[in-house]
């Protein structure tokens, strides 16, 4: 009778193996689709067959174990990270790009062009009002075209700075969420496979902002550390990062006025921007701190907009007051066209403006010599167009040229981000899938399980009736007294 009983448990115990296996095959199929998780197993334990003992075998329900790959999770953050850094960069310089047109008939280019044009008219009838005031009209074009450049450019460094705030109030989000599993974890739920998937769902958010390493400690917590040294996520403390616009002590500004570079500061105040170079985080500090102050001006550097607008109205200036206005007797020497706020280099393009002192009949176009010639300022004004002496260069080129290279290097960095970050995306699906071969649900082999463990689980289930029925007819067998 004890037998009975015994095989009676054992096949009890393998209906509840079972059946939590085919719970187990239910939230793998139920959660397929859900961000983050990864496919969970139960292990069947095989008990001792030994009848003699008293051990009549079958199975019981073990530990349940996750398939995750943490190596294959580590690599999706890393992939995921450098895409991040290379779609801030590709969105930021595509759209710094449309500011710099190289069409010969608009912006800066176009603003030149015509100037060139009307001096070398003017110089063919130097004293032609209508051909001064011809000279005059285009300059002021020339000083709009830089005004208009330099107030994008300042726009679009409005622009990153509130990316970059947005971009540090979604990663200190991020790991206030990873704060908050922390706790649930440290106050026990360290097998819940859905805390697991959200955990891992939002490291992979947060690798997109910044890039990081992360470890999974002994008490389920984990911890995340931005650049592999700046604790991010610690246990159950959290430790947000800001953003500062200023110098660091230890280098101070080299250039009056220039915009100071942004820092990324931890918890503590530190300057933690070095420490920062994957993920939108990065990409949008090295248009910040780079790309933009090489247009316009920084803490470090002029601006190539600021220096060509400089060259461009010292240059015309320097000529215009070498000749006269009238060759007298006395002569009257030229006066500036050009003036912008002096002592501040990064300001130059934005505060360009025509001498308000200026008027037609005040543009010198005798050149005195010697030899005298009546239109010689007008000339050498219109020989910057295709300049052949050093002087009326800009670093070796032309005014025209030496834009024309700004707007080709942005266009190249540009272009090579879009390329970049066309391989990068797909480097980024091979990295999913092989996460996905490794750790995801495959509904073709969770069917293959359901069936497996529903037959067993009938199988079980006639060995309860069977025995059932002996135990019970067993019972029936036995006399009364």
């Amino acid at each position: 009778m004890s037998g009975l009983f015994s095989a009676l448990n054992s096949s009890a115990n393998a209906l509840e193996a079972f059946q939590r296996a085919l719970t187990v095959v239910q939230n793998n199929v139920v959660n397929s689709s859900t961000p983050g998780y990864a496919a969970q197993s139960l292990n069947l334990d095989a008990q001792p067959f030994q009848p003699g003992a008293g051990l009549p075998g079958g199975v019981s329900a073990g530990e349940i174990q996750s398939s995750r790959n943490e190596y294959a999770e580590q690599s999706v953050q890393q992939q995921f990270s450098a895409l991040g850094t290379l779609e801030q960069k590709a969105q930021n310089l595509s759209d710094l790009e449309l500011n710099f047109n190289v069409s010969s008939d608009s912006g800066i280019p176009g603003a030149l062009n015509n100037f060139f044009s009307d001096v070398s008219s003017w110089s063919v009838t130097p004293n032609d009002a209508s051909a001064r005031q011809a000279v005059l009209d285009s300059a002021q074009q020339v000083v709009q075209a830089f005004q208009q450049t330099s107030a994008n450019l300042a726009q679009t460094t409005n622009n990153t700075n509130t990316q970059l705030q947005q971009n540090l109030t979604q990663i200190n989000d991020l790991t206030s969420q990873l704060q908050t599993y922390n706790q649930q974890r440290l106050s026990g739920d360290t097998n819940d496979a859905g805390l697991d998937a959200q955990i891992h769902s939002t490291l992979e958010q947060l690798s997109e902002y910044v890039g990081f390493t992360s470890r999974t400690e002994t008490n389920g917590s984990v911890t995340v550390l931005m650049g592999g040294q700046t604790p991010l996520v610690i246990g159950a403390n959290q430790y947000g990062l800001k953003l500062s616009f200023s110098t660091p002590a230890g280098s101070p500004a080299t250039v009056a006025g220039g915009v100071p570079p942004a820092r990324i500061l931890d918890a503590n105040g530190n300057d933690v921007t070095s420490m920062i170079s994957q993920g939108q985080l990065a990409g949008l500090l090295d248009v910040r701190n780079n790309v933009l102050p090489s247009l316009s001006g920084g803490a470090y550097q002029q601006g190539s907009i600021n220096q060509l607008a400089q060259g461009f109205a010292d240059r015309v200036n320097q000529i215009l007051t070498s000749g006269n206005i009238s060759d007298g007797p006395p002569p009257v020497p030229g006066i500036p066209l050009f003036t912008y706020t002096a002592g501040s280099p990064t300001s130059v393009a934005h505060t360009l403006s025509i001498n308000s002192s200026m008027t037609p009949d005040q543009l010198a176009a005798s050149d005195p010599g010697p030899p005298p010639v009546s239109n010689g300022i007008a000339l050498r004004i219109a020989t910057l167009a295709s300049p052949t002496n050093a002087a009326d260069e800009i670093n070796g080129v032309s005014y025209a040229e030496f834009y024309g290279n700004i707007a080709a290097q942005v266009g190249r960095d540009s272009g090579d981000a879009q390329n970049q970050l066309t391989v990068q995306q797909q480097v980024v699906a091979q990295a999913r899938t092989l996460r996905s071969q490794s750790s995801g649900v495959s509904l073709d082999a969770e069917a293959a399980k359901m069936i497996e463990f529903q037959r067993a689980y009938d199988a079980a289930a006639r060995m309860v009736n069977v025995l059932d029925t002996m135990t019970q007819d067993t019972i029936n067998m036995i006399p009364l007294t």
